[in-house]
C-alpha cells in the first residue's frame, strides 16, 4: 500500500510540476517568439532558414544547439517559424535537433560522461537531424503540414485594431495570439502530461535497467522504445541515466535511453498533432528511434 501510494504521489508531484512549468513555458515562448516576428521580418528568417540553400540546414543546427528548448517547449517556436514561411527541412532539422542538443544537455553530458562521448553524441544527434531535414523535404513530407498551422489566429472584434471600440496596441495583440494558440493546444497538452506522468510513477528504474542491460540483445531498441513515452527533462535525463548504467544497464542502451527520452516525448508527440498529420508524426518518430537505435550501436562497438 506505501510503494501504490508513493507511486501516485510521484505521478500527482509530476503532473502539477509539469502542468505549471510547460504552461508557462509555452506562453513565455509564443510571447518570445512573437516579439521576435515583430522585430524581425518573415522575409528575413526565410531568407537565413532557406532551405535552397544548404548552409540553411547547418545554421538550422546551431540555432536548435543554442536554445534552450526541451521537446515540448520547442513546438511554439516551431509554429513562429511556420508562420515565416521558413524553409520546411531546415525548421524540421530545428525540431530535431533544438531538444537534443541544447546547452544543458551538452553541459551535463561533458560533466557525466567525459568529452569523448559528449563530442560523440553532437556529432550524431547534429548529423542525423540534418540529414533527415534534407530527406524529408526533398520526399516532399510538407504536404503533412496542417495548413491551419501556417495561419495566425484570428482575433474577436474589429479588423482595424480593437476590441468593443477600444484600440488594441501590439503587445495585447500579441499576447491574444499566445493565449489563442496555448488555448488550442491547451487539451493536447494536459492529456499527454497526464500520460507520461502515469509512466513516470508507476515505472521503476530497476525494471528499465533489467531489460536493458548487456545480457539482452535487444537492449538498445528497448531503451530507444521506453525512452519516447518517459517526459524527461534535460535537468534529470543525465543523471537518471547515470543511476541506470550504476544498476547494471548497458552504456549503448544509455546512449538510446538519453536520445529517446530528450528527442521527443508522448507530450510533445500529442502536441505535434496540432501541426502535423499523422504520416509526418510516425516519420518524426522514426528519426528519433533511428537516431537513438543507430547511436546506441554505434557506442557499443567505438567505446
Amino acid at each position: 500500500m506505501n510503494v501504490t501510494y508513493q507511486m501516485l504521489l510521484d505521478t500527482l508531484n509530476m503532473f502539477a510540476f509539469l502542468a505549471v512549468e510547460l504552461t508557462l513555458l509555452f506562453l513565455i515562448i509564443s510571447y518570445l517568439v512573437g516579439v521576435m516576428q515583430l522585430y524581425i521580418p518573415p522575409e528575413k528568417i526565410q531568407t537565413i532558414l532557406s532551405s535552397k540553400h544548404g548552409k540553411g540546414y547547418i545554421i538550422a543546427g546551431f540555432l536548435g544547439a543554442i536554445t534552450p528548448f526541451c521537446s515540448c517547449s520547442t513546438i511554439p517556436f516551431l509554429k513562429g517559424l511556420l508562420r515565416a514561411n521558413a524553409g520546411f527541412g531546415t525548421m524540421m532539422v530545428f525540431l530535431f535537433a533544438s531538444p537534443l542538443l541544447n546547452p544543458i544537455i551538452i553541459g551535463l553530458f561533458a560533466v557525466t560522461f567525459g568529452i569523448d562521448v559528449t563530442i560523440f553524441y553532437f556529432v550524431m544527434a547534429m548529423g542525423v537531424s540534418i540529414i533527415a531535414g534534407y530527406l524529408l523535404e526533398k520526399l516532399g513530407f510538407e504536404k503533412y503540414v496542417r495548413q491551419k498551422a501556417y495561419t495566425q489566429p484570428e482575433f474577436t472584434g474589429c479588423s482595424t485594431g480593437c476590441s468593443n471600440g477600444v484600440p488594441i496596441n501590439k503587445w495585447r495583440k500579441l499576447w491574444q495570439t499566445t493565449w489563442q494558440d496555448f488555448v488550442k493546444v491547451m487539451p493536447y497538452l494536459l492529456g499527454g502530461i497526464a500520460l507520461g506522468s502515469m509512466i513516470y510513477g508507476f515505472m521503476p528504474t530497476e525494471f528499465i535497467a533489467s531489460i536493458a542491460s548487456n545480457d539482452n540483445p535487444f537492449a538498445i531498441p528497448v531503451a530507444a522504445i521506453i525512452g519516447i513515452p518517459l517526459y524527461i527533462r534535460a535537468e534529470a535525463v543525465i543523471p537518471l541515466s547515470a543511476a541506470l548504467a550504476a544498476k547494471g544497464m548497458g552504456l549503448g542502451a544509455v546512449m538510446a535511453l538519453i536520445i529517446g527520452s530528450a528527442g521527443a516525448s508522448l507530450t510533445e508527440v500529442i502536441l505535434l498533432k496540432s501541426i502535423f498529420h499523422n504520416t509526418m508524426i510516425a516519420a518524426f518518430l522514426t528519426v528519433i528511434l533511428s537516431m537513438a537505435i543507430g547511436s546506441g550501436l554505434l557506442y557499443s562497438v567505438i567505446f
